[in-house]
């Protein structure tokens, strides 16, 4: 029998994070013209994973990390949805190819879940990809009224 477990990221787990957002990007064919975002993304890595802000949650099959994500408690003033102010963004959800659909991103987003509950916090907020958006369903995500919009700085 095989070994699956989830545990919160610790820092031996930074270059498979890193790698596993790497097949995030690649898997919605997100352009990788410059490869400094991986040391970057690393750095970041190594210095929120243990902020009581970050869930980072990773998935082990056999002893090789293969799933991952996380969520991230924001501030915010108070508002009619969220009326003690603040939320969960939940990102970074992605699984190594070859283990995809066997269950191991959903184990990783359920931990972020239940991590986010434990937060206090009312709402939860994702971008979804057309993979993942029936597994979010699923979860409790709907689609909202406004769509999100973006501008280089």
């Amino acid at each position: 029998m095989s070994a699956t477990f989830v545990h919160p990221a610790g820092p031996s787990d930074v270059e498979a994070l890193v790698h596993l957002r790497r097949e995030m990007f690649a898997a919605m064919d997100v352009a990788e013209h410059d490869t400094t975002w991986r040391d970057n993304a690393a750095a970041w890595f190594e210095s929120h994973i243990d902020d009581e802000k970050h869930g980072i949650f990773v998935v082990e099959h056999e002893s090789q990390v293969v799933a991952c994500a996380m969520g991230t408690l924001q501030d915010s003033a108070p508002s009619p949805g969220v009326p003690r102010g603040g939320f969960v963004v939940v990102s970074n959800v992605c699984t190594l190819p070859s283990y995809r659909g066997r269950g191991m991103g959903r184990l990783a987003f359920n931990a972020v879940m239940e991590w986010a509950r434990a937060t206090g916090a009312v709402r939860a907020e994702l971008m979804a990809t057309p993979a993942g958006r029936s597994m979010y369903a699923r979860a409790g995500f709907s689609d909202v009224k406004f769509s999100a919009m973006r501008a280089a700085l």
